[in-house]
């Protein structure tokens, strides 16, 4: 896969994100509860303007919309994961957590089903994807790969 663009920091994760959002709708974020969901509002953030539904686990039922609330970005009612574009969230390819990348493929199918414009983004971190194989079964546009480096400082 070829890198198109490189950045540093949650900014350039963020503008990344937001520069391969354009011409879509809605986006549906699928992630583990917990540790993915953060990433889906923070992303969600800067698309603010759009249609956002996140799916925990894989369970296209459980799917909740995404609102702007007084104190950020938060889980809302339950909602229709039918979507422009659906977000694969590295979590989900964590070995520890056992989702298969077949069935995140399917959960990619269901989630596009009617529409035109048809994106898949895989957003993860420390090449998690790649590692676990997952961009050889999903046929992912673009993979958006962050490494994280973290100082511990005691003063």
């Amino acid at each position: 896969m070829p890198i198109i663009n490189t950045s540093q920091g949650v900014g350039g994760i963020l503008n990344s994100f937001k520069s391969l959002m354009g011409g879509v709708d809605k986006i549906t974020f699928v992630g583990t509860p917990g540790f993915c969901t953060p990433f889906a509002e923070l992303l969600g953030f800067v698309v603010r303007d759009k249609k956002l539904v996140f799916i925990p686990n894989l369970d296209f039922d459980k799917a909740r919309s995404i609102t702007m609330t007084p104190e950020g970005m938060q889980l809302g009612e339950p909602a229709d994961a039918h979507a422009d574009a659906v977000v694969l969230l590295g979590g989900l390819a964590m070995p520890k957590i056992g989702t298969g990348s077949e069935k995140a493929r399917e959960i990619t199918g269901k989630v596009l089903e009617g529409s035109e414009k048809r994106k898949i983004i895989g957003v993860c971190f420390q090449s998690m994807f790649m590692q676990q194989k997952w961009d050889e079964v999903i046929n992912f546009d673009y993979i958006i790969n962050a490494d994280l480096a973290v100082d511990v400082l005691e003063t």
